[in-house]
This record gives C-alpha cells, structure tokens and sequence, in this order.
C-alpha cells in the first residue's frame, strides 16, 4: 500500500470535523498524533500517553532543551559523601488536583511503581535499597553503590515518565494501569469529557505554582496560558487538514507529508521542525513464538531490509526530511556510527536464500498495524510486502492504534491474539544512550514489546553504566548496537522529522520531545 493511499479517495474534497467552535481565545484545540487510548504514563510507553502526563503531572526533576536536569517538583537534593544516601525537598505548596496536598508519601509509592516498570529505572532498583519519607517534604534514598545518572532519571521526560500521583493510586498493581488521573501540572484531566476514539479535555488548575525560571521544554515555569485544552483525535488527514485550514484546530502535532505543500501555501499557518534532534523508526520482531524465535529467521530478514524504502514511504521524497540511520543510536547523538551498515545490505535474493536455509516451515506471520498513526501504518506496509517477496505466509491485521498499544503486549501464539512483527517510531532523545533505549535492552519476558533476551546485552549496559570514561563508553554503546543488530533484537528502519503545523494565532510553540502546552498562547 502506497503512502498516498492514506490520504483516502481525495484531498480536494474535504469531510469537515464534527468540531464544536470554542467560545473565546482561551481554547487551544489540538490534534494528537493518535487516539489517547491509554492513561497511565507508567503501564505504557506509548508516546501521546506521554504526551498527555506532561500536561497533568510533574516530576521530581525535569530535562531543558539542552539535556540538563533541572529541580521541578525538588527544591533541591544533597548527597552525601559517599554517594550512598540522596535527600530531596519538594517545594513548598504543591497541590494534587483533588485538592489534596502533595507529600512525600506519595512520592514514595509513585517511585516504588515506576520503578518496577521502567528500563532505565530499574537499574537503579539494582543498587537501591528503599525510598522514605522522614517528613511530608523530605524524601531520601538509600543505595549500595553510588548511582551518578540519578538526575537523568528522575528528569526522563519519555517513556515511563517518572511521575508523581497520590499514593493511593500509586499503590496500583505496576502490571495493571491507573484509570484515574490525578497530577498535580498545570492542567488537570476532565474524566466527563473523555472519549478515546474522539476527544480528550484539560483545564487550566488554578492551584498549580509555576516555578519562578524560565521555562524550557519540561524544566522550569508551566504556567497555563489558556483555560482549557482539546485534544480532537481525527485519525483522517484530509480532514484533518481541512480542519486546521479553516480554524476549527489550532494546531495539528504530526501532519501527513503528502500535505504539507498545500499546509505551507495557507497565509495563516506556520509549519514547523517538531525536534531538531528528530525521531527513529524500528521494526520489533516477537521472539516468544515461532518463527522468529529463530535467530536465522530474524537474520533473513534483516538481510533484505532497504531503510530508503521504508522512509520514503513513511515520510516522503523529500530527503531533507529522513535519512538512512545504520546503527541502534541515532544520528547526530554521540554513540551513532555506521559499523552496522553491512548488516543491512537490502539483498532480497539472499535473504530469499537465507530463509531456505533457516528451517522456516511456512509459520504465519501476523503484523500489527495501525490504520490511524500513517507514519507507522506505512511501514507496515513496506514489511508486509517485503515478506511477502520473501516467501512467507503474512497476515497483516490493521486495527486503531489503541488496538495495537493494547494487543502488542500479548505474548501468545497468532492463533490466540498474538502477534509476530509490529513497528514503532520514538524521538531520538528516548534512544540517546544505552541506559535510557528500549530497542537495546535484552530483559527477555521482562522487557519491552518483542521481548528479546541477551545476557550480554545487559552486561553491556551495566558496564557502560559504571563507565568514567568517554571513549570506553562509545566502544560499549557500538558494542551493544551491533550485538543487538545482528540478534535482531531490534532493526533500526531509519531516522525522520515531523514538521508539526499552527495557526499563525499561536506562539510559544517549542521544538522538542513533546508537544509542550505550557507555553503556547494566543497573541494579542
């Protein structure tokens, strides 16, 4: 399927949005990248969930545009000598959206949770030997070694945020999500008006206390500049771009690229670079079930895998706007180099052969794939193809994205709702370094969707982990992107940036990991 096909039967007929007109200049009306099917920033990893928690939660300490952790919720921290006990302050007047006062105690039990859930996180459960709450303000943590990335950890402003709700919702089984949403951000949650599929809906809280700094992506002052937030889940281009052209949305996160010609020609819209650093796409293959339980499965299609395919029809023919990406760390960050090009050889003819001789017994192949997310329905469809020409018996099963975020965590054979091969696109900071990607992680049945498992995957991480020294760190991280490129735990499809659309009305509209509300306002 071609990436046009997305676009439906026309673009020059437009099906106008069922979009009521907000009263006043104090609504922002936003298009999400997809449907906000699931609430809880802990359970998923999904990106628009993250998107959601910024505007309803806080952090301990949050990242700025130049990577640096900054106090948010922390007035402070002290360490001691030894590097074995850390103390945190949390500021003074911090209030849930339930009224309640935020305390120590919940600060406790949201770290106990996330702690169980998130990659990074959990090598810090490695070495920690408990959260406490001495007074409402003070937390402390014990370790049995020193942990220096402890304030890139508690600022990690994507997947697995580490947020901070009341400790009764805290207490929520890790394995199951939290339905009710409680923060204490500048913008609170409206249950009565959500419908996944539709709409989500935020208020301005009036009780939050912005920090006095500066702000900068998730770091510094939040102050609402509208009273309210919509988010109108149109999974539909072409309606969606009607709808911001005629000003029923303010601001769509993720347009299709067919589009933004005819977007960038409208007098009263801006177009611009969502993140500079920009975001890569990866292909995660299930190792539970047959036939990619077989590394020479998995190795066979590696071989036939052409990044320039999969990018131009994600992402177009514009080649400013992705490149070929060889490697597990993106490019532009410090640990991308090119030494996993060879695995990557795009020969058809020899993944063809390869496969033959893998022992592959016409197992079928399911592929997950969204219909409303284009930028990863695409490649879906470039992989159901290339399987096909391979000689495989391929299912590709399309379904909503909340579909997709729900069933990719099936572990069980096709024939019982499992599934064999789903895509994903994150930004590049979430795919920075060893300790904070997803894609290069071997924690098998514990770890991320694909479930790859490498013992020397982790003993790389953890050395890269205790590392001083910058260059035995490039040699580690390069180690660990081709050990997982040629286990195929991960296979890079290539690296792009989203060009994100507005009304000229709006300004303040940062370039970074997320969408930011915060300082978007409506000029005078």
């Amino acid at each position: 399927m071609l990436r046009r096909q997305f676009l439906g039967a026309s673009t020059a007929l437009f099906a106008m949005p069922a979009i009521a007109r907000a009263q006043g200049r104090n609504t922002l009306r936003f298009i999400p990248q997809a449907d906000l099917a699931v609430l809880d920033p802990i359970w998923t990893t999904a990106t628009v969930t993250t998107n959601h928690a910024h505007y309803v939660y806080e952090t301990l300490y949050a990242v700025d545009s130049t990577l640096t952790p900054r106090p948010q919720m922390a007035e402070g921290h002290e360490v001691s000598e030894d590097g074995l006990l850390w103390r945190f302050r949390l500021r003074e007047g911090l209030t849930f959206h339930d009224g309640t006062p935020v305390r120590a105690a919940d600060v406790v039990a949201s770290m106990n949770r996330w702690m169980k859930r998130d990659s990074f996180a959990l090598l810090l459960a490695k070495v920690s030997e408990g959260w406490s709450a001495p007074d409402d303000r003070t937390v402390e943590l014990r370790l049995s070694k020193p942990f220096p990335p402890m304030l890139t950890l508690l600022s990690k402003a994507e997947a697995n945020v580490p947020v901070i709700m009341p400790e009764r919702l805290a207490m929520t089984d890790a394995n199951k999500a939290v339905t009710e949403v409680i923060g204490s951000g500048p913008y609170r949650f409206v249950p009565g008006e959500y419908s996944s599929g539709a709409r989500a809906v935020y208020e301005k809280f009036g009780a939050y206390k912005p920090r006095s700094e500066a702000n900068s992506w998730a770091a510094g002052s939040k102050a609402a500049f509208f009273d309210r937030v919509e988010w109108h889940i149109i999974p539909d281009p072409s309606t969606a771009a009607s709808a911001l052209m005629s000003g029923e949305v303010d601001w769509w996160e993720q347009p299709l690229p067919d589009l933004l010609p005819m977007l960038a020609r409208n007098r009263n819209l801006s177009l611009q670079v969502a993140d500079k650093l920009g975001k890569v796409a990866f292909m995660r293959m299930n190792h539970l079930q047959a036939p990619f339980n077989n590394p020479k499965v998995r190795q066979a299609v590696m071989l036939a895998i052409r990044q320039e395919d999969y990018m131009r029809t994600a992402i177009g023919d514009d080649t400013s706007l992705w490149s070929e990406s060889f490697s597990c760390f993106p490019k532009g960050t410090p640990y991308y180099t090119e030494n996993g090009k060879s695995l990557m050889p795009g020969d058809l003819k020899a993944a063809q052969a390869a496969l033959k001789a893998s022992g592959y017994a016409g197992e079928k192949v399911v592929i997950i794939n969204p219909t409303d997310f284009p930028s990863i329905g695409a490649l879906g469809q470039v992989t159901f193809d290339l399987l096909k020409r391979m000689g495989f018996n391929v299912d590709l099963q399309e379904s909503d994205w909340g579909t997709v975020v729900q069933r990719r965590g099936n572990r069980g054979p096709v024939e019982s709702g499992g599934w064999s091969i789903m895509h994903t696109t994150g930004n590049s900071s979430l795919n920075i370094n060893p300790a904070v990607s997803l894609m290069v992680r071997g924690r098998g049945a514990n770890g991320w969707f694909g479930w790859w498992e490498s013992a020397e995957a982790e003993a790389l991480v953890q050395r890269w982990l205790e590392s001083t020294d910058p260059a035995e760190q490039l040699k580690l991280a390069d180690q660990l992107s081709l050990l997982t490129m040629r286990e195929v735990g991960s296979v890079p499809l290539g690296q792009f940036y989203i060009r994100t659309a507005f009304s000229k009305s709006l300004s303040g509209v940062q370039q970074g990991p997320s969408p930011f509300p915060w300082s978007v306002r409506r000029n005078a």
